[in-house]
């Protein structure tokens, strides 16, 4: 089916799928706004909602499985050992990885990052030696290369995007050279919804030998993702944004890496043997999960996996396309709000201004009607310099909304336009 095809067949039966799945969200029926409005909830790129399946798989862990995990002599932690190991052989699946000890559970896509800054790219810096991230990329994929910059004399060195928000590669390739030690750019941004040549992008640094880390924190509750066929050194994302818990995420990382880099921590359950002279580590991924982790959460995230995964991620890109191309349409009806990223490829999010209506106040007054979006930065200022404005205002979507939410959405800016004007 042709993504065209796919997204006029969605468009048409949004009114009645849509609303069927949305009560798998507890959060809908349970949520009284002060004013008594129904939530329309679009802010999913900042964390998306949790169907029932996952809250119950939370509180079941608790309820019945719960114990601290690894080395348990008693049938309760072994119990819980194996859920938490069996979640880990299930994001490994999900996003094609070879193994689960590629996987790495960290507490989000933000400290898997952080991991690999320091456990991988830090011993391996020199002055002079050059980082490659994009003019796009969210905060958590600035911050932590800049401090390492800072920490050795390396280069930070961003690659361009166009006016329409698009991943400029032929910049980018006259940016790659013999002092580039690694590419860490975004799969899908969270503020213009940009989707990036991935495979392009791995290809083209691999020529060179450089590592590629891609965050996919806005790309993997939308995309099928392939980390092998993406060819991609490492793959960050974060449990609550597919509809999972908060404080779980993952670091997959090509085992052959994994295995060179040091740990990122030190602690309880990921050593071998401790003495006050000499510490032996566990191999990957273990070593890298130092103390107790989410367990709960970690086990939660299988649940959300499988609810992606009854859906199938095809569909739910051909859902999001379907939302996000209805929602570029009925934009067009409001010529004086600006949308920041017309990319031809992007996921469902959509970042907008008024020349004279500041965004906070299109996000506290949509608020009044029970409307939830997101105003401000977005964790990402250097973007926001880019194009010349203060903040935004952004929608999202997730498999909640549906055609509904978005004509309420667009009928309450109306107001809110005529309020402020």
């Amino acid at each position: 089916m042709s993504e065209e095809l796919s997204t006029n067949s969605y468009q048409s039966q949004l009114f009645s799928e849509r609303n069927a799945r949305k009560t798998d969200f507890p959060i809908f029926n349970n949520y009284k706004h002060r004013h008594g409005q129904p939530l329309i909830y679009l802010d999913s790129a900042a964390s998306a909602q949790k169907p029932a399946a996952v809250i119950s798989a939370l509180s079941d862990f608790y309820l019945n499985n719960y114990a601290n995990i690894h080395r348990g002599a008693y049938n309760l932690s072994a119990e819980a050992t194996d859920l938490f190991e069996a979640s880990r052989r299930k994001v490994a699946k999900f996003i094609g990885a070879h193994s689960e000890k590629e996987i790495v559970f960290t507490r989000g896509a933000t400290e898997a990052i952080n991991l690999v800054a320091h456990s991988y790219l830090a011993p391996k810096l020199q002055p002079a030696d050059e980082i490659l991230i994009s003019e796009m990329e969210h905060h958590a994929n600035i911050v932590p290369w800049r401090i390492l910059c800072d920490e050795t004399g390396a280069r930070l060195v961003t690659i361009p995007i166009t006016d329409e928000g698009v991943f400029d590669f032929a910049a980018f390739g006259k940016l790659l050279n013999n002092k580039t030690k690694l590419v860490a750019v975004t799969q899908a941004s969270n503020v213009l919804g940009t989707i990036t040549p991935l495979r392009q992008i791995v290809c083209s640094a691999h020529a060179l030998q450089i590592p590629v880390l891609i965050d996919g924190a806005q790309s993997t509750p939308h995309l099928p993702v392939n980390v092998i066929e993406s060819g991609c050194d490492f793959f960050v994302f974060s449990g609550h944004k597919i509809y999972g818990p908060t404080g779980t995420g993952v670091l997959y990382g090509k085992s052959k890496l994994l295995s060179e880099m040091i740990p990122y921590q030190g602690g309880g359950d990921m050593i071998t043997e401790v003495t006050f002279k000499k510490v032996t580590f566990q191999p990957p991924p273990q070593r890298f999960e130092a103390g107790t982790p989410d367990i709960a959460g970690v086990v939660a995230l299988s649940s959300a996996i499988d609810y992606l995964e009854e859906i199938g991620m095809e569909e739910v890109h051909a859902l999001d396309r379907a939302l996000l191309d209805y929602a570029m349409e009925k934009f067009g009806e409001f010529p004086d709000f600006r949308i920041i990223g017309q990319a031809p490829h992007k996921v469902g999010v959509i970042s907008f201004c008024h020349d004279n209506i500041h965004a906070h106040d299109i996000g506290t007054l949509l608020n009044e009607f029970g409307i939830a979006i997101r105003t401000g930065h977005h964790c990402a200022q250097p973007l926001m310099q880019r194009f010349s404005v203060p903040g935004t205002a952004r929608i999202s979507f997730g498999l909640y909304n549906d055609i509904t939410d978005i004509d309420c959405f667009f009928k309450a800016l109306a107001k809110v336009k005529k309020f402020l004007s």
